[in-house]
């Protein structure tokens, strides 16, 4: 059954991933970043995520990193693409240029916009 529909129990793993029970998260790191972000694109089609809207390739991706270099602004800012109840970043570590991380968010968890949105604290 797909992520969308059934979603993770805390504790468990997915395809790679971790689940808390209210968040996802996975990451993808194909030979460029045009084939992680091919992946990624493939997996939210494939749980269920495919009506989202998207950035149309990686050069739109590309305009939602943040351009900081302060990793301070990086604790309140996500770097990348951000579309309730998906996260598609950039990591932090500028070694990493390979890669980026799949944050997906239950929908159906108590108080899931704060949680999106960081406003509450578990």
């Amino acid at each position: 059954m797909p992520l969308r529909q059934e979603f993770p129990a805390a504790g468990s793993e997915y395809l790679g991933g971790t689940s808390d029970g209210y968040l996802y998260q996975t990451a993808f790191a194909g030979g460029t970043l045009e084939q992680s972000f091919g992946m990624v694109r493939q997996f939210l089609e494939e749980e269920g995520y495919g009506g989202l809207p998207l950035p149309e390739n990686l050069e739109e991706l590309k305009m939602f990193r943040l351009p900081a270099r302060n990793r301070q602004i990086l604790m309140f800012e996500d770097s990348g693409y951000v579309h309730n109840p998906i996260k598609i970043l950039f990591p932090t570590d500028a070694r990493q240029k390979r890669t980026l991380i799949l944050e997906i968010y239950n929908e159906q968890a108590p108080n899931h916009l704060l949680r999106f949105h960081r406003r509450m604290l578990d």
